[in-house]
């Protein structure tokens, strides 16, 4: 059985969502205001539905604070409906973005696929992290909202450094695996590449969280989990 976190202060609306959700067959655990729902938050969850406009703390911020340590599948629904409100929504992390007033089996439906979706992404060519989202097989990665495709060798060296996470990656490793023994790349070109991870990834390139830099040793992809 899957289970839902519903995070709504709206008692009707609780209870439509709740008994629905239920007769699907899902666990649904609700939390009426955005301090509960962080407090209650684990990984046995499969899906969040989150209204934006909740007591404590903003829909918009738990999400934020949630994606610090979490891929799970998070579906905004709000009567905030501009184009700046789900853009908003969709930056921070979450899947999909629902208006109020909807219709219920739109939102069971959207709630089926994210759940789905998820099942896929346990898939090794995807990898998910603080809600950045790279699939290796067609060399596309979702970042702060937008979708990019990499360079064959950008994604190479990007897999490499995951494969090895929290582990330092040698320069010489890196030409060795990436370029081959009969290329001869000078350690800035590794150097560039690195800038250019650090460009779709990092907030602050020059103060990297993810992608760092170890002088004149080499490199390692790091996250907090």
């Amino acid at each position: 059985m899957k289970k839902i976190l519903l995070v709504e202060d709206e008692e009707s609306l609780i209870n439509v969502l709740t008994l629905n959700l239920e007769i699907e067959n899902y666990e649904v655990v609700v939390a009426t205001n955005g301090k509960t729902a962080l407090e209650i938050f684990n990984d046995s969850f499969d899906l969040i539905i989150l209204d934006v406009m909740i007591p404590e703390i903003s829909g918009f911020d738990v999400c934020r604070e949630i994606r610090k340590s979490s891929n799970v599948a998070i579906l905004f629904i709000s009567a905030k409906g501009t184009s700046l409100d789900r853009i908003t929504g969709l930056k921070l992390g979450a899947d999909d973005y629902l208006v109020k007033p909807f219709n219920l089996e739109e939102l069971l439906l959207r709630v089926a696929i994210l759940i789905d979706r998820q099942k896929t992404n346990l898939s090794p060519d995807i990898f998910e992290f603080d809600g950045n989202e790279i699939n290796f097989k067609t060399y596309q990665i979702k970042s702060n909202g937008e979708l990019f495709t990499l360079s064959k060798r950008e994604m190479e060296l990007l897999k490499l450094l995951i494969s090895k996470k929290g582990e330092v990656v040698s320069r010489d490793e890196i030409l060795d695996k990436i370029w081959g023994k009969e290329q001869f790349p000078s350690t800035r070109t590794i150097d560039n590449y690195i800038l250019s991870l650090r460009k779709y990834f990092e907030k602050d390139s020059r103060n990297p969280q993810y992608f760092k830099s170890l002088r004149g040793i080499g490199y390692k992809f790091e996250i907090n989990s």
